[in-house]
């Protein structure tokens, strides 16, 4: 009876199975599909596939990124055990569906009204880098972000921009949902600084499948924040394989020791259910940059400080015998992550998915020395020579999200609700808190951060067969956001008291709070919290087998902004089916992060070598509001206009080209430092200055994007090259808003640095070009990255009378400098053993190119900056090496 029911239930269905093969042999992770049903399945390492089936006739289709889908037809009786195999080619970007930028069925670039930018798994797993962030600067010309240094937790959270904006004007999806950003405010000296961005590096590079990048403006599609594009990161879906990168690497200098380690893979949930797993770590010694120390240590007096210094064997006391006392370069990380992705069937029209993550990181990076000179900072007790004080930051970034999707009444229905939160802490060590005098601890807790963001979307899309084609969508989005401080312990803040006296006989006050990052006090902490609800209609219309229109509008409502109505109309004219030509314009809304509403904090900065305590007044703050007149922020607006066009040839060549003006008014920005003219007002709160943010500047941006792509089969190998190039130019337009009490003092608000950082702090342009040759089992890659130039403009040599010596040239000079155009190039060859095993060898910035060095001596703040820290390009590294292995199981 056993033996009677299975052979009936085996009777009852069909197998169809296969293998999917590139020219270099199997190709694992190729999705294969069976047309008007939701099958699919992954190849496993060798390829394979394999579909139970019911009798009938059906259409495979088998697909892999930047491969040009194939499909073949097969018809089975009962019992059939059918082969169906399938040969790709590589294509181009112009073929491969893309989901951003259209909420109708995925349609091809070609067809697409807005430029997107896709980055492959094979240009993932080929990567040199280890980071997101970094992935994106040398593959996506607009795109652009780098390592910092001495700038606090920006240290360790990469602020990154997209087509020279802010790092807070630029929104990045998960899967299609909005990913929460980071709880950190960047208030240094730094690109993006006070900005908000999203921490790229929290996001496993092991679970992405690829990456898509909309340039273009669309809020009105997405939400705030949108501004200058919409980045998605598309997780793995894959179930057959087990995929283990494991790869090591070190500069050329000896330091920036890094290890890489990571694994990925699925399990099938039911026939057509899977859950994708991805664990991943990293681990990056500190790189050292800094220049050889020419200031005084004990005393301003010369001589006497070189006799101190050699009675004392300073260089060799403190372990910097080459004189280098700061660390300036990367920062020390450690990063550990883990994350899952899956759907499970719930019925015929219903799927379940989910989606998130833990990240931990923890970072180490230096601040400036503190010399025994420094009587008022450095208690001589605890450190005889001073000391390098260390910040320590700890990092948690946790993200979750759920939702249904589906068809009810022909209607696709996507329900969902999403949880990130990301919560930074800092711990000060190897350091005091001299008004405590010998009593001060030398750790301290100095407080932290947390931001969480709770997002329930709502999203409804149709085709109607009206015209030639009409998709309707429409849906509704709300947001809950929260944003805290945690003040540090007492001792990190707290005035002590202590006193020292200095060479005239005088007795003065030493500084409180924890040197290098003074604790948050508890007159700091808060706990605040925003909603936001939007509603959106979308509505795309075929008018014609040529033409495409697409129109947006959305409405959004902020408890504490109030409403915006925004708007987007664009189109698209196929001049054939190789040509496009496409534009559009649209209206943009930011309001400001809850960390620009309500942060404040003391902290000290270093102003032309001298420390300064300078504190951070928020708008609810008495300074800011009456004493400097600030009122209350405003969003800001924009208006987005792009126009542009994507073609091919025969396959072999392809294109795209567009033209971008994005006007912003009202911009947020952190103010300069307000000192002179307040020193009563400042007084008790123990601080030398005041900054704040205000709606300050309106800005206008515009550029081009060029990008193409080539193949062509040479001596039995494939030949692959692809060139993408930005020229981006941002201009501050108008004079700078000001309060009436601050008429005049324009300058101090927002300075001429400040300005550059704007308009010249990022490359005024990048190219970045990839080359490939895959011949056999081996495959060889060079990357070239040409970065533009960006210029520091000092905020006082305006007046030349402001200028001052250079030691270098013997003259009287002005600070300001324009760092060259450089060129960086990465290579890498790898050797396929066989099916499971590839070994790879490669170099990043092989021939150790550098940014121009600092032309005048008052910039290298005595010798410490060979290179600049305010703007960079590419960082400090220099050239590394390292050797892979990856292995599919």
């Amino acid at each position: 009876m056993f033996c009677f029911g299975f052979n009936t239930f085996s009777q009852s269905r069909a197998t169809i199975s296969g293998n999917v093969s590139d020219q270099f042999g199997n190709l694992p992770g190729a999705r294969i599909s069976i047309e008007g049903t939701d099958l699919s399945a992954t190849t496993d390492v060798n390829g394979n596939y394999s579909f139970d089936v019911d009798e009938g006739e059906y259409v495979l289709q088998a697909a892999f990124i930047m491969y040009t889908p194939v499909s073949k037809t097969a018809i089975v009786k009962v019992g059939d055990t059918i082969q169906l195999d399938f040969v790709l080619e590589t294509g181009f970007s112009m073929d491969q569906p893309v989901s951003l930028g259209s909420r109708a069925k995925p349609t091809s670039l070609l067809k697409n009204t807005s430029a997107v930018d896709i980055v492959s798994p094979q240009q993932l797993t080929n990567s040199s880098q280890i980071e997101l962030s970094h992935i994106l600067h040398y593959l996506i010309p607009s795109f652009h972000s780098t390592n910092q240094t001495i700038a606090d937790g920006t240290d360790h959270i990469d602020p990154a921009t997209l087509r020279g904006l802010g790092p807070d004007q630029v929104l990045v999806l998960v899967n299609g949902k909005r990913r929460h950003s980071s709880s950190l405010l960047n208030v240094n000296g730094t690109i993006g600084r006070g900005s908000v961005g999203t921490d790229f590096n929290a996001i496993p590079i092991a679970a992405i499948e690829r990456i898509e990048v909309l340039r273009d403006g669309a809020t009105s599609q997405y939400g705030s924040d949108a501004i200058a594009g919409v980045i998605n990161i598309i997780l793995k879906k894959q179930t057959e394989v087990i995929q283990v990168d494991n790869r090591a690497g070190i500069t050329t200098e000896g330091d920036g020791f890094s290890l890489y380690s990571s694994a990925n893979f699925g399990l099938k949930i039911g026939r057509e259910g899977y859950i994708n797993v991805t664990a991943e770590y990293r681990d990056r010694e500190e790189i050292n940059r800094a220049g050889d120390y020419t200031g005084s240590v004990y005393t301003d007096d010369q001589a006497l400080d070189q006799t101190l210094i050699q009675q004392n064997n300073f260089f060799a006391q403190t372990g910097y015998s080459d004189r280098r006392v700061m660390e300036i370069g990367s920062a020390k990380t450690q990063n550990l992550a883990l994350t899952f992705n899956g759907e499970m069937k719930m019925s015929e029209y219903a799927t379940f998915y989910m989606q998130g993550g833990r990240n931990y990181r923890e970072g180490n990076s230096k601040g400036f020395y503190r010399f025994p000179k420094d009587e008022d900072r450095v208690v001589q007790e605890l450190f005889p020579n001073g000391f390098s004080p260390e910040i320590l930051t700890d990092i948690q970034d946790d993200a979750i999200a759920i939702g249904v999707k589906g068809i009810k009444n022909n209607w696709d229905v996507d329900f969902s609700h999403s949880i990130g939160i990301n919560r930074l802490d800092y711990t000060v060590n190897n350091s005091n808190n001299a008004s405590l005098g010998s009593a001060s601890p030398r750790t301290f807790y100095a407080g932290g951060f947390i931001y969480k963001q709770n997002t329930t979307n709502l999203d409804l899309s149709r085709t109607f067969d009206w015209l030639n084609g009409v998709n309707i969508a429409f849906g509704a989005e709300l947001r809950v956001e929260n944003y805290q401080i945690i003040a540090g312990e007492e001792a990190s803040y707290i005035d002590g008291g202590s006193t020292f006296t200095n060479d005239q006989g005088v007795e003065l006050p030493r500084t409180p709070g924890a040197q290098v990052f003074p604790g948050f006090q508890p007159e700091s902490e808060l706990n605040r919290f925003r909603t936001n609800s939007s509603g959106y209609l979308d509505i795309e219309a075929n008018l014609s087998d040529q033409l495409l229109i697409r129109g947006a509008i959305r409405y959004e409502d902020y408890n504490d902004f109030g409403g915006q109505t925004i708007g987007k109309l664009s189109g698209r004219y196929r001049i054939n089916d190789d040509l496009s030509l496409r534009a559009g314009f649209s209206t943009g809304f930011r309001a400001p992060s809850l960390h620009q509403v309500f942060f404040q904090n003391i902290s000290t900065q270093f102003v032309n070598g001298e420390s300064l305590q300078v504190g951070t007044f928020n708008n609810e703050s008495a300074i800011v509001t009456e004493a400097f007149q600030i009122g209350k922020l405003k969003p800001e607006l924009s208006t987005h206009f792009s126009a542009g066009f994507s073609g091919k040839f025969n396959d072999n060549f392809t294109f795209t080209f567009d033209y971008y003006q994005i006007d912003i008014e009202d911009r947020i920005v952190l103010s300069g430092r307000f000192a002179e003219g307040y020193e009563t007002i400042l007084e008790p709160f123990n601080v030398g200055a005041a900054q704040f943010f205000t709606n300050a500047i309106d800005s206008k941006t515009t550029g081009a994007d060029l990008v193409m792509f080539f193949k062509a089969p040479i001596n039995r190998g494939e030949f692959n090259a692809s060139l993408g190039a930005n020229i981006t130019n941002t201009e501050v337009k108008g004079p700078i808003k000001v309060s009436a009490a601050l008429e005049g003092q324009e300058e101090v608000l927002f300075n001429r640095e400040e300005i550059a950082r704007v308009e010249n702090g990022q490359p005024n342009y990048k190219l970045n070009s990839l080359l490939s040759y895959d011949i056999n089992k081996f495959r060889f890659q060079m990357v070239n990255t040409l970065f533009g130039e960006v210029k520091f403009i000092h905020p006082m040599d305006g007046d030349q009378t402001n200028w001052v010596l250079n030691e270098f040239t013997g003259n009287v000079e002005t600070r300001d400098q324009t760092f060259s155009p450089r060129l960086v190039t990465d290579t890498a060859i790898s050797y396929q053993f066989n099916d499971y095993l590839k070994c790879t060898i490669g170099g990043n910035n092989i021939f150790n190119v550098f940014p121009d060095k600092h032309k005048h001596s008052a910039n290298t703040e005595d010798g410490n900056f060979i290179y600049s820290r305010r703007v960079q390009q590419f960082g400090l590294n220099g050239s590394n090496y390292y050797v892979r292995v990856l292995l599919r199981l």
